[in-house]
């Protein structure tokens, strides 16, 4: 991922120096796992663990000389302990020391995933209780529906955010899993007990076949998942691109005044940068959820077709998701609500947006439904259309009707509270 989009924390974790560092605990692991099975001498299990060094320039040197980045790194690591180097590797296949330190990366890439995905949510959640009771129009297809409040359209937002978390954590948790198990997961260079060693001491789980590779449909699981969740954000920043357009202005991103420029000709303009950026980088997860399944069918116990594509797709994947999440958790946080154009706003129908209380107020009354919906619709539509407000149009279309109840704000707030008690259980 470029450096714009790269959040320092997880930029480390699949930095060249981390991914070789996580290269070298499994080298070291397996050395030492050997060590305990009596077949490599314990003096150099712990010559390794002392000496064992490499630099990311020397590997890249040498694999101008290997054309193949692990034995690059095993010549350096082998070179820096000496005599005892020759134990370095004993017994593995690169795909055992690629996947397992694969799991390790993934796994501290997924801690920042997951603390970004809970702020997110804790960050809706908090302004969704803010605004239970802020009144706004509900719209379908664009237009106007009827009342509903801010907080109820937030709380949908938070309760997805905590879908995907779930689905996130589960995500990351299916693979930490590796594999000691040799060139085509036979064991037959290296035994189950060494691969058991190994990953209880990187905290690991053991594929239970492995193949060659760990099987590619746990990391088709992660790009899906990241794609799932980056349309949730999608969402959410549509919603908010929308509602600051010039015509409707009830929410604002957040926008620092006299230092931001929202455009380099006009500078009037305030421009919802943010969640246009979350929608176009929702795009990118999508594709990258495409290629995590097309890695997962290899030719037999394996080929290199999927190599390529996943070491682009899943560092960023990750590293995309989580900086999305972060401008999704500071819009959430830090947007200006507009109550006032809020209430404006639901006036703009002149009271049509009550039709469906008028409907059922009719039919309780006796009327048809048909010929309850042919004056509600007439008149509403009169409304909207001659500024005339629907209450005075009803009046006089149905007398005796009780239009205290029908144009009653209210009546959209009364099962809210149940909601909420739904949405509190996730702070």
């Amino acid at each position: 991922m470029i450096p714009r989009y790269t959040r320092p924390e997880i930029g480390k974790a699949w930095s060249a120096q981390r991914k070789l560092e996580c290269w070298l605990e499994v080298e070291l692991a397996a050395t030492e796992a050997w060590a305990e099975e009596g077949v490599v001498p314990k003096e150099a299990a712990e010559a390794c663990r002392a000496k064992a060094s490499f630099s990311v320039e020397a590997v890249n040197e040498r694999e101008k000389v290997t054309d193949h980045d692990v034995a690059a790194f095993v010549d350096v690591v082998a070179a820096s302990v000496g005599e005892h180097g020759r134990w370095i590797h004993y017994g593995l296949t690169s795909s055992d020391v690629l996947d397992t330190a694969l799991a390790l990366q993934l796994r501290e890439a997924g801690e920042v995933v997951l603390k970004g995905a809970r702020a997110y949510r804790d960050a809706l959640v908090e302004r969704a209780m803010e605004h239970r009771d802020t009144l706004c129009v509900g719209r379908t297809h664009g237009v106007h529906a009827e009342p509903t409040t801010f907080g109820l359209r937030l709380a949908g937002f938070a309760f997805e955010a905590d879908r995907n978390l779930g689905r996130l954590t589960d995500a990351f948790e299916q693979l930490a899993f590796g594999k000691l198990s040799g060139a085509v997961g036979t064991y037959a260079s290296v035994p189950p007990a060494v691969e058991a060693r190994v990953m209880e001491r990187l905290g690991l789980g053991r594929e239970d076949v492995a193949t060659q590779v760990i099987p590619r449909d746990r990391h088709a699981v992660l790009t899906s998942r990241c794609a799932i969740a980056g349309a949730g954000l999608e969402r959410f920043a549509t919603e908010i691109r929308n509602l600051q357009r010039t015509e409707v202005r009830e929410v604002e991103e957040p926008f620092a005044s006299g230092q931001q420029k929202g455009s380099s000709a006009m500078p009037h303009k305030r421009n919802p940068i943010r969640t246009e950026r979350i929608t176009g980088l929702a795009r990118v997860l999508r594709g990258y959820a495409q290629a995590g399944l097309e890695n997962v069918a290899l030719w037999h116990e394996r080929d290199i077709s999927h190599s390529g594509a996943e070491r682009v797709i899943l560092p960023d994947a990750t590293i995309c998701l989580d900086y999305m999440q972060d401008l999704a958790t500071k819009v959430a946080t830090g947007m200006t609500v507009r109550t006032d154009r809020m209430l404006e706003n639901l006036e703009l129908t002149h009271g049509a947006l009550f039709s469906q209380r008028a409907l059922t107020a009719l039919v309780e009354s006796g009327m048809t439904r048909d010929d309850a919906y042919r004056v509600v619709q007439e008149n509403a539509q009169k409304a909207w259309d001659t500024g005339t407000e629907f209450r005075d149009l009803l009046a006089e279309a149905a007398p005796g009707l009780d239009l205290d109840a029908v144009f009653d704000y209210g009546a959209y707030l009364a099962h809210i509270p149940e909601i909420f008690e739904r949405l509190e259980v996730l702070r």
